[in-house]
């Protein structure tokens, strides 16, 4: 039987007054050299996160959870968090750990299922669908209001509660002044904005690419494009390694949406497309995105 690992006890002994006692661990996550928990205790619940120090392979993940609750403190002053998202973080024997506040809702892939198929064509659905998107676009308006990008926009990032989309992991997240910091490199392939693509190839791996909004516009239009249709929006092959796949996303061509949607949908396919033009001076910003959706 495999055990599963628990979450650091230096981590739990600052939360433990924060949820309360008894309080229960739930592992959510071990991938890529960190792993994630939910603390859950009388007096409420937490999302945990810490290196995996016995992974070789990943990358210096406690420098990246201490960039991370650099990033969230930062964002708290600069108005685009609430106060309350940062929980704790701090140092145990393995690594780095942070803790933010737990989030009941479910990842943009899952949510979106219903909608993936012909049986997804429901006068109930349109409104629900350009909800999510709508408040999706509207979190990223206010981060990119205080001169930041997110830099990691994707389904896993993006968890829905009640109709309403609610962003996490701000680890890779590009601000202001960012001098020390770990070199960002791009993210997830599937929702990385051309220009970053282009930029990752032309420079070296140890030089920090700097994200702008319309890459996240770009990740948006993306992960809607994703899963909605059940199609990344570049066509790869999926046995190439990173570099070729980037080559093709760098092209700035995506599938026409209205060969792969489930179901016609003009109002929101316009959003999409327009989040995926080629160029970021094409692509509209976050906060039209949110005004266009709320208008349909």
């Amino acid at each position: 039987m495999v055990e599963t690992p628990p979450p650091p006890g230096e981590a739990l002994a600052h939360l433990q007054d924060h949820v309360g006692q008894p309080y229960t661990t739930r592992l959510l996550s071990d991938r890529r050299g960190s792993r994630a928990w939910e603390v859950h205790g009388p007096r409420g619940a937490v999302a945990l996160k810490a290196n995996n120090p016995d992974d070789e392979t990943a990358r210096d993940k406690a420098a990246e959870i201490a960039q991370e609750d650099n990033h969230l403190t930062r964002l708290i002053a600069a108005g685009a968090l609430s106060p309350g998202y940062r929980i704790d973080a701090g140092i145990w024997d393995g690594g780095r750990w942070i803790a933010v506040r737990w989030c009941d809702g479910t990842p943009l892939w899952r949510t979106l299922a219903p909608a993936r198929g012909p049986e997804g064509d429901r006068r109930s659905v349109r409104p629900w669908l350009l909800g999510i998107a709508r408040t999706w676009a509207a979190s990223l308006a206010r981060m990119h209001a205080a001169g930041w990008a997110h830099a990691d926009v994707q389904p896993t990032n993006t968890l829905v509660a009640d109709g309403r989309a609610v962003l996490i992991d701000y680890a890779l997240a590009c601000g202001p002044g960012d001098d020390a910091r770990l070199p960002y490199r791009g993210a997830l392939t599937h929702t990385t904005a051309p220009e970053i693509a282009a930029a990752v190839l032309a420079t070296p791996a140890d030089t920090h690419v700097q994200a702008e909004p319309p890459a996240d516009v770009w990740g948006l239009g993306a992960s809607l494009f994703w899963c909605w249709t059940g199609h990344r929006p570049v066509a790869y092959d999926d046995t190439v390694d990173r570099s070729e796949k980037l080559r093709a996303v760098a092209k700035g061509s995506t599938l026409p949406v209205p060969e792969f949607r489930p179901w016609p949908f003009p109002e929101f396919e316009e959003v999409v497309t327009a989040c995926l033009a080629p160029a970021p001076e094409d692509r509209p910003t976050a906060a039209v995105v949110a005004d266009m959706l709320a208008s349909r």
